[in-house]
């Protein structure tokens, strides 16, 4: 349900505030989360969706967690799940996503262990890096480089062993990338378009502008799937260009190689159905202000799984105590990794570039 939150309006109408750099107001606090939006969803469901054998996952910009348990706690009859958006802001400044940041790492962990805790047992999140309106998770938080299979592989690890129901966009199983058009007329989203026209009579250089388009631009989840080395889209001119590494990243390859991407996402699809810790473990994060490393454990009963995720490209080497986790004494399986195997010392795990494993314990637990 497209923007599902933003039904409800203050009748009033008031105007927006205008923040620096902008030309519009913001009437975002006027519409988002508005006076009657749970009186219209309960009706909804009352009226329409409890009739029928279906699952609703609402889209909601600017819910917060006590928001997501409201729309999302079964009791409520609202929805079944929404797509939050904070994660997805954090590379953006305060008032437009074209302002860029770097990418915090730190930032990241804390508000995805903000979500884990905070629908656990309440509600239902949703697990996603890619849809339609955001870039290629590859090129944003990993490396589409060097790295890009290794990268691609350990964003799919991170994110599918949290708590929730995973979102897999078109392509993001390939290690599908952004894409660099050089001239903005190859470019058809119209909120890319307008920008860019807006910016350019202010004066902002086309190659900022376009740095701006390459990182954030919406066409980069647009352009068409990957399915052969030469397309294999469509006989015809497809709306958008293909990108130019069509020819060795596409789902023909993919499914010739026992060792891509496209097998690891096949891999942690068939684990969450076998394994309830995935479904409905706790979640405990580790290392929380380590700037590079996603570390965090799940738990449920006498079971413990560590999830090891390196999101650059150096290598660290972490204590086994640092996990909460006897890696000398305690038996563990060896779950899903992205290298042929991690390596292990007595008493610590060094973990090598974009690298990312699960561990399952069997108590023992610290």
């Amino acid at each position: 349900m497209d923007v599902i939150n933003f039904i409800s309006k203050d009748e009033a109408l008031p105007n927006g505030k205008i923040h620096p750099g902008q030309l519009y107001g913001d009437g975002s606090p006027y519409y988002i989360n508005g006076p009657k939006i749970h009186t219209y969803l309960r009706e909804m469901h009352d009226e329409v969706l409890s009739h029928y054998d279906v699952l609703t996952v609402g889209e909601t910009p600017g819910a917060s967690t006590k928001d997501a348990q409201i729309y999302t706690d079964p009791k409520n009859h609202e929805l079944n799940m929404v797509f939050t958006f904070e994660h997805m802001n954090l590379d953006s400044g305060p008032y437009e996503k074209w302002d860029l940041r770097p990418f915090d790492l730190v930032a990241l962990k804390r508000n995805l262990e903000k979500w884990q805790h905070g629908l656990h047992q309440v509600g239902w999140n949703s697990l996603y890096w890619n849809n339609h309106d955001q870039p290629r998770v590859v090129s944003r938080f990993g490396n589409d480089g060097e790295y890009r299979e290794l990268s691609a592989k350990m964003l799919a690890i991170c994110l599918h062993m949290l708590q929730g129901t995973p979102y897999i966009y078109q392509g993001e199983e390939l290690g599908m990338t952004n894409v660099k058009f050089q001239h903005i007329d190859d470019y058809q989203d119209i909120e890319t378009i307008n920008m860019y026209k807006e910016k350019r009579g202010q004066g902002i250089a086309h190659e900022t502008i376009m740095s701006s388009i390459y990182a954030k631009g919406r066409d980069n989840a647009r352009t068409p799937m990957q399915w052969t080395k030469n397309g294999g889209f469509t006989s015809g001119t497809p709306w958008l260009k293909l990108n130019e590494n069509t020819s060795y990243i596409n789902a023909e390859a993919a499914l010739s190689d026992p060792q891509s991407i496209f097998y690891t996402y096949q891999r942690l699809i068939q684990l969450r159905k076998k394994y309830d810790i995935i479904t409905e473990g706790r979640f405990q994060l580790l290392l929380p202000d380590h700037p590079q490393l996603f570390v965090y454990k799940r738990q449920m009963d006498e079971e413990e799984w560590l999830i090891v995720a390196n999101y650059s490209m150096v290598t660290h080497d972490i204590n086994w105590s640092e996990c909460h986790v006897d890696g000398e004494n305690n038996q563990w399986t060896l779950m899903i990794a992205n290298y042929d195997e991690p390596i292990f010392e007595k008493d610590m795990i060094r973990v090598r570039p974009y690298e990312a494993f699960v561990l399952a314990f069997q108590k023992g637990i610290f």
